[in-house]
C-alpha cells in the first residue's frame, strides 16, 4: 500500500468498523505467512494453508482498496 492509502486507513479505520477489521485481518494474515516463509520445507498441509492465507489476504486487500477509493473521492483526490 502507498503511504497516502495508509494515511487514509489510519484516518478512517476508527470510524469504519469494516475497514478496521479488514486491516486487522490483513496484518494477522501477514504475520501467519511470515511464519511459513522462514521454513525451509513446507508440508502439503502447510502449503495448502499458505495458499488459503494468500487468497484471504488478497480478497481483504481488494475490499480495503474499494473502501479506500470511496474515501479518496470524499477527500477530493
Amino acid at each position: 500500500m502507498e503511504q497516502y492509502e495508509l494515511d487514509l486507513l489510519a484516518k478512517y479505520s476508527e470510524k469504519d468498523e469494516e475497514l478496521k477489521r479488514l486491516w486487522d485481518e490483513h496484518v494477522r494474515y501477514e504475520k501467519q505467512l511470515e511464519r511459513y516463509e522462514n521454513k525451509i520445507y513446507l508440508t502439503p498441509g502447510e502449503e495448502l494453508e499458505v495458499k488459503e492465507l494468500k487468497k484471504k489476504k488478497l480478497a481483504g486487500k481488494t475490499r480495503m482498496h474499494t473502501i479506500l477509493d470511496k474515501y479518496k473521492i470524499k477527500e477530493g483526490s
